[in-house]
């Protein structure tokens, strides 16, 4: 029996011809040498498993899984039992590693044994393909740098591109992965953390995670908006607000809207909404009573969630917290 490599790579294949072996060729230039690869694929009707029983036939480090199309999470389910590795990485067959991309996240992890897993930062591409969103995206995942940041950004939106993700072994095959109906990396990442894990990042351009149009990401109803609105209010009841019924939501424009209904499906209303807008001041919305900014007070005894859509008016609103005592992850959340 072979010996265990260090690194399992979990890569998931259907219908990716046109992308396989430049992800494939990425990963063979890697200047980590002890990993192998679960390379699965989903019932792919094009070429993508000659591509790679040819790609295995040359280097015994790919193992190839065939197997009728069940989709995503079952294909990493199934690639998850043939991981034997230390670490597994994640790894999607239209991307492309940098080639220190393994060594660089395997050196973190045996140096800080407090990590479950360890992201890094993505380059977006191709960039005409990117929009202003996009772009905006990309920003953001590269400002998250640290397992606090990776904390305070999870509700905002997934603070780890899944395709950058190394974890430890026994912990990914501890949790495994869930179908739902929203997002099985997002899901993943949220368990981890609600059960204390830390999840650090390499603040390097690791992986080059092409954005097309025809990505899962792009085209399947799992990763609709209200999904991920759907995700955050699943975790957030039985979370942050598992002690009260109500809460304080800084913020009811459409995302402020979107997350209150969602946690109402969990039984959890807010309680005092605080916003700008001076028409809304003293009102009532879903009963709750409409306030501003400066008349919010640490005593009303809440949890505060801001739900506001904008990186720059999020820091101003975390900025004015603190100034007035109150800590993040502890006393108030940020969930765009």
């Amino acid at each position: 029996m072979r010996a265990a490599p260090r690194i399992s790579v979990l890569l998931p294949v259907w219908n990716a011809e046109a992308t396989l072996p430049a992800c494939l060729a990425s990963l063979r230039r890697q200047t980590e040498t002890r990993w192998e690869c679960a390379l699965v694929d989903d019932g792919s009707t094009d070429a993508s498993l000659a591509i790679a029983r040819d790609c295995a036939a040359r280097d015994a480090r790919f193992e190839v899984l065939a197997r009728p199309h069940r989709g995503l999470v079952a294909a990493l389910n199934a690639g998850l039992e043939s991981c034997r590795g230390r670490f597994v990485a994640r790894m999607d067959a239209d991307d492309v590693m940098h080639r220190e991309r393994l060594a660089a996240q395997a050196a973190v992890l045996d140096a800080s044994p407090e990590l479950a897993a360890v992201g890094c930062h993505p380059r977006l591409f191709p960039s005409a393909a990117l929009g202003p969103g996009m772009r905006a995206y990309g920003r953001w995942l590269c400002s998250i740098d640290s397992p606090a940041r990776v904390r305070e950004e999870a509700f905002v939106e997934c603070p780890v591109a899944h395709p950058t993700l190394m974890l430890r072994g026994e912990k990914l095959r501890e949790l495994g992965y869930r179908e739902l109906g929203w997002p099985e990396d997002y899901d993943l990442v949220l368990r981890l953390l609600e059960r204390g894990a830390q999840i650090g990042v390499v603040a390097r351009r690791l992986i080059s995670w092409r954005h097309a149009p025809g990505r899962l990401s792009q085209t399947d109803a799992a990763y609709a908006p209200a999904r991920f609105t759907a995700c955050k209010a699943d975790f957030l009841a039985r979370g942050f607000l598992a002690g009260s019924e109500h809460y304080g939501l800084w913020g009811y424009g459409g995302t402020g809207r979107a997350l209150a209904r969602a946690l109402l499906q969990h039984g959890k209303r807010p309680g005092v909404i605080v916003e700008l807008h001076p028409r809304r001041i003293g009102a009532r919305i879903q009963g709750a009573r409409v306030i501003s900014p400066a008349a919010l007070d640490r005593e009303l005894g809440l949890p505060l969630i801001v739900s506001v859509a904008g990186a720059t008016a999020r820091a101003q609103i975390r900025a004015e917290l603190a100034k007035r005592g109150f800590r993040e992850t502890c006393d108030f959340l940020c969930a765009a």
